[in-house]
């Protein structure tokens, strides 16, 4: 095994939460699937190393995410796996609502954030512009 790998137990959960995340509608789409290594491509991962997170997904307690830039980051991830077959399901809205919450943003914001990170990738706002105006 690479002793250099940079698949964290963060990055653990958020990979496994991406893969939920594609497979909620029943449809695992190739751009789905592509979308995964490229967000592993973009963080220095692999594509063996989520072949083996995703064939042997073992449960871990994953850490609580205290920066609000990854927190954001992550769900713009999911939410650009929601969009990539075109169209969002309700199921897949509410795993990403469930994030936000898990993700400890209140209750009262979390539909609107839900909807703004919908509208944003479907605009093709990146992610880092988002995080950019969050810190300005």
């Amino acid at each position: 095994m690479d002793t250099n790998s940079k698949l964290t137990i963060e990055l653990k959960s958020h990979f496994l939460r991406l893969y939920n995340m594609a497979l909620i509608d029943d449809s695992f789409d190739v751009l789905e699937l592509q979308m995964l290594y490229r967000f592993g491509e973009e963080r220095g991962i692999r594509k063996e190393e989520l072949d083996k997170l995703f064939l042997n997904p073992v449960t871990h307690v994953s850490e609580k995410i205290e920066d609000v830039n990854t927190k954001i980051e992550y769900l713009y991830d999911l939410t650009s796996m929601i969009l990539a077959d075109g169209k969002v399901e309700i199921d897949e809205l509410n795993a990403l609502k469930k994030y936000c919450k898990k993700f400890d943003f209140l209750d009262e914001n979390i539909d609107e954030l839900a909807s703004y990170l919908i509208d944003s990738v479907q605009k093709g706002i990146r992610k880092e512009e988002i995080i950019n105006q969050l810190n300005s």
